[in-house]
């Protein structure tokens, strides 16, 4: 009995946990423009600057100062970071949806 006890004070810590980490990635996410949201999912796909830019109608220059504001701004450390916290963020408007 009192392994299950402490079982559930576990799931609920890490689940205390990740609805802190969700909400602190929610807050910088809302730090991006308009703009920038734009070009994250481009950026997260795969998407090449020049590529973005074309999508976009936009400079390569705009979309290089861009990209790094929206890595800046969602504390990524690398392209694989940004990819991971898109995924987080895709997976909680989702959720928030559903």
């Amino acid at each position: 009995m009192l392994d299950a006890v402490h079982k559930g004070l576990a799931m609920d810590i890490e689940l205390r946990k990740r609805v802190k980490e969700m909400e602190a990635l929610r807050l910088r996410f809302e730090t991006l423009t308009p703009r920038e949201r734009e070009i994250l999912p481009l950026v997260a796909s795969g998407l090449m600057n020049k590529q973005i830019a074309a999508t976009l109608q936009l400079s390569e220059i705009t979309v290089k100062v861009h990209r790094a504001q929206v890595m800046q701004k969602l504390q990524a450390a690398s392209l694989a970071d940004l990819v991971r916290l898109s995924d987080k963020i895709a997976e909680a408007v989702a959720g928030a949806a559903g």
